[in-house]
């Protein structure tokens, strides 16, 4: 059967038709509607009825989609896409198509498609890692998706920065989940810029940062230096509880390849072992991991089934 994929993000849905091979036959986005839920719901239908045009139906449908699915009532929670929280998105998409839809998180899809076919390929257990504008996570055991009762499962940076000291990490940091020094907030791509911002005045974006780290500019470095310590503080807890064959990256600070060099040095004070086996890798596919997880979600048995 042919799989199609969707790729929910706050400023573009991404949808992907694959062969039952894997291979792509065909490759769409639009703009999100973020106006209302009315609004986006229409546009997504529309959406994925247009990929009726490439390939006769019925094909199998799986989105990844910012957020998660309450196993409770099947209402999204937790999206930073606002118009979508507390609505009744699978069933409202059923309803509509008459066909079965899955659905889940987009750090979910992501790891699931990079341990698929991807960076973690072969892998028994695959952590995947978001560093963009979130700090997301996913957890695939022997290809299989782990989906826990509360829909959490790899939200590894909503958690406390371990080992939070104001000297070194300076002043405190509100997530916008209504706690403080989430990980989020340090070291995905929006806290790293931020943080920049509020302890040296200087609005420069992530890769501005890097950037000026590289050309020498001795606050740039020194704030380089810290994320990669906040990342292996966060990354050693995880380890240390699953000990994963692979850690696989995605989102923009996973292109940072000084990352690969200097990350696993600065690990091993916080791992309970005196060496560590686990690979850290980028994502072999990119940005277009998600969308290709979301399409693998019904053959697989991932996400929250209709």
């Amino acid at each position: 059967m042919l799989r199609l994929g969707l790729d929910i993000g706050g400023t573009k849905i991404e949808g992907l038709l694959l062969d039952a091979q894997g291979g792509v036959l065909c490759r769409r986005r639009i703009a999100t509607p973020t106006q209302s839920y009315p609004e986006f719901l229409h546009a997504l239908l529309d959406f994925i009825v247009g990929f009726g045009e490439e390939a006769t139906p019925p094909f199998s449908i799986g989105i990844g989609l910012p957020g998660a699915v309450r196993a409770d009532n099947g209402r999204i929670k937790n999206s930073n896409c606002l118009i979508l929280n507390d609505q009744p998105l699978r069933d409202d998409l059923q309803a509509a198509l008459g066909h079965p839809i899955w659905l889940a998180n987009d750090a979910d899809c992501f790891t699931l498609s990079e341990a698929i076919d991807g960076a973690a390929q072969g892998s028994a257990v695959v952590f995947g890692v978001i560093l963009g504008t979130g700090c997301g996570g996913g957890l695939v055991v022997h290809q299989q998706l782990l989906v826990g009762p509360n829909a959490i499962t790899g939200e590894w940076g909503h958690n406390p920065l371990p080992g939070y000291l104001p000297e070194w990490d300076g002043p405190g940091q509100p997530c916008y989940c209504g706690r403080n020094n989430c990980i989020e907030r340090f070291v995905s791509g929006t806290g790293f810029a931020a943080r920049f911002a509020q302890n040296h005045g200087q609005p420069l974006s992530a890769p501005e940062i890097l950037g000026a780290a590289a050309g020498g500019l001795q606050a740039a470095r020194e704030h380089y230096r810290h994320f990669i310590d906040a990342l292996a503080r966060s990354l050693g807890s995880v380890i240390n509880l699953l000990d994963p064959d692979v850690i696989v990256f995605g989102g923009g600070l996973s292109n940072v390849l000084s990352l690969y060099q200097d990350l696993p040095t600065a690990l091993l004070p916080y791992l309970f072992t005196d060496s560590c086996r686990t690979r850290l890798v980028p994502a072999r596919h990119g940005d277009s991991s998600g969308v290709r997880g979301a399409a693998w979600l019904p053959a697989l048995n991932g996400g929250v089934a209709p």
